[in-house]
C-alpha cells in the first residue's frame, strides 16, 4: 500500500499492522498551509509508523513537532490519535472558515452592498466539496477499523473516540452545505425577482406604446381620405391623438391595478 499509485482512501489491518492510505492538506515552504490536498500512506505496528508521501502534508509535519517537542510515543494507538487528530483537526479549522466565509457573504447579501453572485459561490462550493469528499473518505474508512476484528486491541477506544468526532466534523460539513443551499436560493430569487421587474418595465411600456404605434401606422399608410391629411397642422393632430391613445391606455391600465406604486 505504500507503493502503490492507488490514492483513494482506503485501511487495511492484517496481523496486527493497521495501514492507510488518507488525504491531507499539503504545506507549502513559504505557506503554513494550502488549499491543495495530497496523499499520505502510513503503516502503524505495534514499535513503529512508517509514513510515505509525495508532497509536504500537514498532519505528518504536526506529528514531528510533538515528537520532537515531547519525546517519543509509546503505543500504536497513541500515534494513531495523533496522526488523525492532526488531520480532523485541519479539517475543522477549514469547515469553520468556511462557515465564516458563508456568514460573510449572507451578511453582504442581507446589507446590499458588494451582494455576492452565484458565480461567487463557485469557489466556496468548490472548498466544500474538497472537504465533503475528504470526510467521506474518512469515514469509509472508520467503518472499515470499527468492523475488522483484526484491529489490535490498544487501538479499539481510539477508533470509537475518532469515529465520533469525524461523524462530528460531517455534521458540521452538512449544516455549512445547508448554508450555501440556502443562499444560493436567495441569491436565485433575487435574481428572479429582478428578472421580472424588467419584464414587468418592459410590458407597460409596450402596453402604453401600442396604441400610439398603430395610430402612426394607420396614418402613415399615405391613403385618400384621412382627417387632416389636407391640413397644415395634421402632424400636430396625428401626435395629440397617439399621446392621447397612450394616455388613455395608461388610465386604463390604473383602473385595472396593473400599475404599481
Amino acid at each position: 500500500m505504500l507503493l502503490s499509485h492507488d490514492n483513494h482512501q482506503q485501511a487495511i489491518v492484517d496481523e496486527g499492522v493497521v495501514a492507510c492510505v488518507l488525504h491531507d492538506f499539503e504545506r507549502d515552504f513559504e505557506q503554513s498551509e494550502t488549499s491543495d490536498i495530497g496523499v499520505l500512506r502510513f503503516a502503524l505496528t505495534p514499535a513503529m509508523m512508517i509514513t510515505a508521501r509525495l508532497h509536504p502534508i500537514r498532519s505528518a509535519d504536526i506529528v514531528r513537532q510533538r515528537l520532537t517537542r515531547c519525546g517519543g510515543i509509546e503505543e500504536s494507538g497513541e500515534a494513531f490519535d495523533v496522526l488523525i487528530g492532526a488531520i480532523a483537526e485541519g479539517i475543522a479549522s477549514a469547515v469553520r472558515q468556511l462557515g465564516l466565509d458563508v456568514q460573510r457573504a449572507e451578511d453582504d447579501f442581507l446589507d446590499g452592498r458588494d451582494s455576492p453572485t452565484a458565480r461567487g459561490l463557485i469557489g466556496i462550493r468548490r472548498r466544500h466539496a474538497r472537504i465533503h469528499r475528504m470526510l467521506d473518505g474518512l469515514r469509509a474508512i472508520f467503518r472499515r477499523l470499527e468492523g475488522d476484528e483484526d484491529l489490535p486491541e490498544d487501538m479499539v477506544t481510539t477508533v470509537e473516540r475518532l469515529s465520533q468526532r469525524v461523524q462530528s466534523l460531517g455534521a458540521d460539513s452538512l449544516g455549512v452545505q445547508r448554508q450555501i443551499l440556502q443562499l444560493r436560493e436567495e441569491i436565485d430569487i433575487q435574481v428572479d425577482q429582478r428578472t421580472n421587474q424588467n419584464l414587468y418595465i418592459l410590458s407597460i411600456m409596450t402596453a402604453l406604446m401600442l396604441p400610439a404605434t398603430f395610430v402612426t401606422g394607420l396614418f402613415g399608410m399615405n391613403t385618400g381620405g384621412f382627417p387632416w391629411s389636407d391640413s397644415p397642422y395634421g402632424t400636430f393632430y396625428a401626435t395629440v391623438v397617439a399621446l392621447g391613445a397612450a394616455g388613455a391606455t395608461y388610465m386604463f391600465l390604473r383602473l385595472m391595478g396593473f400599475m404599481r406604486r
